[in-house]
């Protein structure tokens, strides 16, 4: 049982009707059951506009699509929102006809809507195909701004993640079935049907390795051992689940080649609650009990301040052999540097080694993060505060 609350509202939705105000087509890239098509058709709504909406991963919307040129043609007027479009590539190259023709016309922008949940694979073929006409933007699971106060102090968000099935589920066992569920929907369907010949369950097992993983470097020799698979299998299944927007791989800082900086990214189950199914957790007692909680907490942050940080902004980690380590590194516009240490505790500190990453890195703002919810200042030239304190923050930048 699911309790759906009309409060939510997508930051996302006032990117995407700008990109639409400036594209003829616009991808919103992101999970599956991320909430893309409720947020497309709110978009349109929002726009007064009528739209079409087309899952191309069904039979019956396909054969609409028997003469796709004609088809689309025929919608005119109206916004056509076209889902899993990656799975019909032939498609790209008709709407680039399309675009050409109605620019032509004096219609130059807002057609098409283009919903993928495979990110690399729908980003080459559109942009191989639909240069200059088409923008991006990401809708992630929710976030933390995205809810009333009161429900984001209560860290069920971050204990059930932010699928809007499993964060809005009756109870924490209906929760954690849904999560469970979508699991087994991305192994046994959804990655089939990319064309990968994974079994489902060794892609399972290096799935709940990634989630005992969380934070850490990729050590792709220790997970092809436990595997028994080579290296370079770790590697294409971890740019697997990455493309699925499943899993991030956060890049070493390395712009200062005389460092001796590592070289290996940190990795993270994007989905703070799916990171706790798959291994085991139903309830914040077992998070809070689990040696996770912490890797959890950091990622949960980072996806959230990601998601905040203005288009543009580069995201890394910086971490040096002789022990200096910034958890998260924000490249922002107009040369701002945020140096971010991560802390799931009520006493924040931070350590000499983040004082001299912040230094390599040429910080201008440094952060600790912490649960609590009071801003101040831990020395001169640092401050602890609430993520949603720096998310508003960075928001209002």
């Amino acid at each position: 049982m699911v309790r759906r609350s009309p409060l939510i509202t997508r930051s996302a939705q006032p990117q995407v009707e700008a990109l639409l105000r400036q594209f003829p087509a616009v991808a919103l890239l992101g999970p599956r059951q991320a909430g893309k098509t409720t947020l497309a058709q709110a978009t349109a709504r929002a726009r007064g506009r009528v739209a079409v909406y087309l899952d191309l991963e069904t039979p019956s919307d396909l054969a609409r699509l028997a003469d796709p040129e004609h088809y689309l043609a025929s919608q005119e007027g109206v916004l056509v929102i076209l889902d899993e479009i990656h799975r019909v590539p032939g498609l790209f190259q008709v709407l680039r006809g399309l675009i050409d023709r109605g620019r032509a016309k004096g219609r130059r922008v807002g057609r098409f809507l283009l919903l993928g949940s495979a990110s690399i694979d729908l980003l080459r073929q559109s942009s191989e195909t639909l240069a200059g006409r088409i923008a991006y933007a990401e809708l992630t699971p929710l976030l933390e701004r995205e809810l009333p106060p009161q429900r984001a102090k209560s860290e069920s968000l971050w204990v059930r993640g932010g699928f809007p099935d499993s964060f809005l589920a009756a109870n924490d066992a209906a929760s954690f079935e849904w999560r469970q569920a979508f699991i087994r929907t991305y192994l046994q369907r959804d990655i089939p049907q990319l064309g990968p010949r994974i079994p489902a369950e060794t892609l399972r097992r290096f799935w709940i390795m990634l989630a005992h993983e969380q934070g850490q470097l990729v050590n792709h020799a220790r997970i092809a051992a436990g595997l028994a698979a080579s290296g370079q299998t770790v590697t294409r299944y971890l740019d697997l689940l990455t493309d699925l927007l499943l899993v991030r791989q956060l890049r070493p800082w390395s712009r200062n080649a005389g460092k001796r900086l590592v070289r290996s990214p940190k990795v993270y189950v994007r989905d703070s609650g799916v990171a706790h199914a798959l291994l085991g957790l139903r309830r914040r007692d077992d998070v809070l009990a689990h040696p996770v909680a912490g890797p959890s907490w950091e990622g949960y942050v980072i996806e959230n301040l990601c998601a905040a940080a203005p288009r543009g902004t580069e995201a890394w980690f910086y971490r040096t052999s002789a022990g200096a380590e910034i958890d998260l590194v924000l490249e922002l516009p107009g040369a701002r540097v945020f140096a971010i240490e991560i802390k799931r505790s009520l006493a924040p500190g931070h350590s000499k080694g983040f004082d001299i990453g912040s230094d390599a890195v040429g910080a201008t703002h440094r952060y600790v993060v912490y649960p609590g919810g009071e801003t101040f200042a831990l020395d001169r030239r640092t401050t602890a505060i609430s993520l949603s304190a720096l998310v508003a923050g960075m928001v209002k930048r």
